[in-house]
């Protein structure tokens, strides 16, 4: 009888509990909180930056940058977001992930790390951003309402996808999770299920999604919005290149089947 497969929920759930029972080994147990801890931490604090930021239209920030060169600033803060979570995706990259971790473990935590430098970046971006004075339009009444929910459920579909794709390893917790239980890890198959029977990258989707259902905007939201999105179109390019070395003619199959990122109304969906 065929084993089923388990649900992408499952596999985080399973690894989280078998971490209360770790193999002996106090450093590499020490080490492994450690990370995980951090890991979280500023993950957690990446993603409240993000929402409070862009409710209020990236109008209230900490960043004082003098005009105009807060808008070399800003821009700096949108690029190097895209430019090191790509470049940290390559060979070289993942050579200084490595160097972030202790060298017998480098390789387990490098989901960790990559976590770790991801949520930096988005906290820079969200809390470093020079805001500009301006608001030009603010949304009251019923459309507040409306838009706020928009708002939520841009977040909801982004938690939602981030499960399908593997949260142990959109969250980093693959490798520190790995670390507790003296293994290698092990890294969740291509996704097709949840919403990745609809689009291929409903992370990216999802993502620009919320820069765009915001109550409050700003020349500094669209400024953003507009970037991010460009991103989150053009990064997925990339990923698939990845998967076509790794998975070969089992995505071209998924390719062919399921749209880049607009649903179809009508058609078939992946199996």
């Amino acid at each position: 009888m065929k084993e089923s497969t388990p649900t992408p929920l499952m596999r985080f759930v399973k690894p989280a509990f078998a971490t209360l029972r770790p193999p002996p080994g106090g450093a590499r147990i020490a080490t492994a909180l450690a990370y995980g801890a951090v890991c979280h931490v500023l993950f957690a604090l990446a993603v409240l930056s993000m929402i409070v930021a862009m409710f209020f239209g990236m109008s209230m920030s900490l960043g004082r940058v003098p005009e105009p060169y807060n808008l070399f600033a800003n821009a700096a803060l949108i690029l190097q977001f895209p430019v090191v979570h790509s470049l940290l995706l390559t060979r070289k990259g993942g050579a200084v992930l490595a160097r972030l971790a202790p060298q017998r473990h480098a390789q387990t935590l490098s989901t960790t790390t990559y976590a770790i430098v991801a949520s930096v970046q988005l906290f820079a971006l969200f809390t470093l951003w020079t805001p500009s004075g301006t608001i030009w339009w603010e949304a009251t009444g019923g459309a507040f309402v409306v838009i706020c929910t928009l708002y939520g459920l841009s977040w909801l579909l982004l938690l939602w996808a981030s499960v399908d794709a593997g949260a142990e390893v959109q969250s980093g917790a693959l490798g520190w999770m790995s670390l507790m239980q003296n293994i290698r890890p092990v890294f969740p198959d291509m996704p097709t299920r949840g919403l990745f029977r609809v689009i291929r990258h409903p992370i990216y989707a999802a993502f620009a999604l919320t820069t765009w259902t915001v109550p409050v905007w700003t020349p500094d939201q669209l400024f953003l919005a507009i970037g991010l999105t460009s991103y989150c179109v053009i990064a997925p390019l990339f990923k698939e290149r990845r998967f076509d070395r790794r998975y070969g003619d089992r995505f071209t199959r998924y390719r062919n089947m399921v749209p880049y990122m607009m649903p179809r109304l009508f058609g078939k969906e992946s199996q």
